[in-house]
């Protein structure tokens, strides 16, 4: 919780191509008394803006390095191939990391991808940033590997893409600092998994009554900016300690279900 006690705020960093709008909408729907204020910042410094306390939660993806930071994965992106319209691969509806072998495959030094093995021909120099690298496609020096949201964040004309069948996959995940679980992080858990408004598993909201007139309710919430115990974080995952392939396919709904396993605490380890 940002501000005083009685003008509470939530503060939402995401990286670019992560798209909060739904999310947005239904924080504002329940705690229309709270803004939520959005905060873009690029993929390497999300982690960091976090521990300096700029954001109270982001959307990132996955993964964060150390273990101060607890994170939900949400879902997995699918891996296109940016390319010239009149590229080869415009033929087919979807395309393998082999067909990339006669390519120049451009590495921009904010991939989001996490390569161990780049396919193609490697470029003479990494571009600085994804949108760099999406330029030098236009120019027809290569074609650029990225997660679809990235494509569509940084959609030209002259170019189009196809899905990457057998590519990395990029995991988007919400993540917070471990020491600052306050209940407005868990109402905003509770938002992308799809609880509801007054989920046993969350903190109770207030009526629309307790609103209007500013009941008990009303006050509890502003006043519960404090952490909460680690206990009663069932079923997330601590940032930067691996996890399973599957555990990052959930949606918003479901993520963060499969794969990890509990601690003595009650919360469950994920990893990258």
């Amino acid at each position: 919780m940002t501000g005083s006690q009685d003008s509470p705020t939530f503060r939402l960093a995401y990286v670019p191509g992560v798209t909060p709008d739904k999310w947005v909408r239904i924080w504002n729907d329940r705690l229309p008394e709270v803004p939520l204020t959005l905060l873009s910042v690029p993929p390497h410094e999300a982690p960091g803006v976090l521990r300096a306390d700029g954001a109270d939660a982001a959307l990132l993806r996955l993964p964060v390095d150390g273990t101060d930071l607890s994170a939900i994965p949400l879902y997995t992106e699918t891996t296109v191939v940016i390319v010239p319209k009149d590229h080869l691969l415009t033929a087919v509806d979807e395309a393998t990391v082999a067909d990339l072998a006669d390519d120049i495959v451009l590495h921009p030094l904010d991939d989001a991808l996490g390569w161990e093995r780049l396919p193609g021909r490697p470029a003479l120099e990494r571009p600085a940033t994804t949108a760099d690298a999406v330029e030098l496609v236009a120019a027809g020096i290569g074609v650029l590997v990225v997660p679809q949201s990235l494509a569509r964040l940084h959609h030209r004309k002259d170019l189009t893409y196809r899905p990457l069948t057998d590519a990395p996959q990029s995991r988007v995940a919400l993540s917070w600092p471990e020491e600052r679980t306050t209940e407005l992080v868990e109402h905003f858990i509770g938002v992308v998994r799809g609880r509801t408004a007054n989920s046993t598993r969350g903190p109770k909201l207030p009526s629309a009554q307790e609103r209007r007139t500013g009941g008990a309710g009303a006050a509890g919430r502003k006043g519960g900016g404090a952490p909460r115990k680690a206990a009663g974080q069932g079923g997330r995952k601590t940032a930067g300690q691996g996890g399973g392939k599957g555990a990052g396919k959930n949606t918003a709904k479901g993520g963060g279900k499969g794969g990890a396993q509990r601690s003595a605490g009650g919360r469950r380890r994920g990893g990258r």
